[in-house]
């Protein structure tokens, strides 16, 4: 099974006061007892550093990089999925959608990824599954 990995279940991963804290903890020991390949992509990586350095401080950034990082495969983002995503942002005209969100869908949909380990709802608005 191929996952892509959002920013929400990584924070959650990290935040014992998330509400999807133990849901993440559970469904991250599944992925890695069932060898899942897990995906994520830099821009993503760079989303969930900012926000964990600024809500739970460099302690949890050093944990993504020494025993969540690892473990994921990256892609890197291209200028072309760069230009495409920011117009399908444009697009959709919505404030709480995202640009790392739009990467994500293109980066899922270019590998033929259906299955998200994340706890944002646009995933299954785009027709991702998000359960395990």
């Amino acid at each position: 099974m191929i996952a892509f990995v959002d920013t929400s279940a990584l924070y959650a991963l990290l935040d014992r006061d998330d509400d999807h804290h133990q849901s993440a903890r559970e469904t991250w020991t599944a992925l890695l007892d069932s060898r899942a390949l897990l995906v994520t992509s830099n821009y993503a990586l760079v989303e969930t550093c900012a926000l964990v350095q600024h809500r739970l401080g460099m302690a949890a950034i050093r944990a993504l990089q020494e025993s969540i990082f690892p473990l994921l495969a990256t892609e890197w983002v291209t200028k072309s999925q760069h230009d495409s995503a920011l117009a399908s942002l444009l697009a959709a005209g919505r404030k709480k959608l995202s640009l790392v969100d739009c990467i994500s869908f293109a980066i899922m949909r270019a590998a033929g990824i259906r299955k998200a380990f994340a706890f944002d709802r646009h995933f299954t608005e785009q027709g991702f599954e998000t359960r395990f």
